[in-house]
């Protein structure tokens, strides 16, 4: 939002007059005065009409070790959900970014910056999703080459970016994909006539679930990781 825009949403003064004290020097923006009314500021910055605050809201980017049978959700009432595991005060300030299904373990991501998870999970970013899988069946050793074609969901009549397997034994596979789709990894599984026992999500993009994290446990993600999305 500009911030001229910004200061008459969020004061008793006109478009206009907003402007003409901005011009006055009486508005700062992270501490310092601003005299350009159309600087473009976002939600998480602080900004100052003569010394009064008028924003400032902290951004959070954490990083959650989801353990297996939460739900990736607010609230249920039939299941703990994942916002069971951060403080009481965080839990209604994030969203969940990229979220898991309920028997799936591993990296999460929670944020109240919806631009941000928004450049790290929409599928046209294609950033890589590392899982880790293991099967029912013994792994086609013509799985690696469906994959890295493509395998098409009539639903929605899509056919899903080439993605890279890795067989690590007959029942366990490390695989990379560029998307994110719903139940991907499972009905891709699924196409080539498997099902997938335990999904567990290394990684996303350049952020890797820390080995040091507890499952349950979180932490907040380094600037080189919230960078890495930008």
């Amino acid at each position: 939002m500009r911030l001229d825009r910004f200061i008459s949403k969020n004061s008793l003064h006109s478009h206009q007059a907003s402007r003409l004290i901005i011009a006055s020097g009486r508005v700062s923006v992270a501490g310092r005065v601003v005299l350009d009314a159309r600087m473009e500021i976002d939600r998480f910055v602080a900004v100052s009409l003569d010394d009064i605050l008028l924003q400032q809201q902290p951004v959070h980017y954490l990083m959650l070790h989801k353990p297996a049978g939460y739900l990736s959700a607010t609230s249920d009432p039939l299941h703990p959900t994942v916002m069971e595991l951060l403080p009481a005060p965080l839990r209604s300030l994030l969203h969940i970014g990229g979220r898991l299904d309920r028997s799936t373990s591993g990296l999460l991501i929670l944020t109240n910056d919806g631009l941000w998870s928004r450049r790290l999970f929409e599928p046209k970013t294609k950033l890589p999703k590392v899982y880790a899988v293991r099967t029912a069946l013994p792994i086609c050793p013509t799985t690696s080459a469906r994959f890295a074609e493509g395998i098409h969901f009539a639903f929605e009549g899509i056919t899903t970016s080439p993605a890279e397997l890795i067989q690590l034994s007959d029942h366990e596979a490390r695989l990379t994909i560029y998307e994110g789709r719903y139940h991907q990894v499972k009905r891709m599984f699924h196409a080539v006539g498997n099902v997938v026992t335990a999904l567990h999500r290394e990684s996303v993009g350049s952020i890797t679930l820390d080995p040091l994290l507890s499952s349950g446990d979180f932490r907040n993600l380094t600037p080189a990781e919230i960078q890495s999305a930008n």
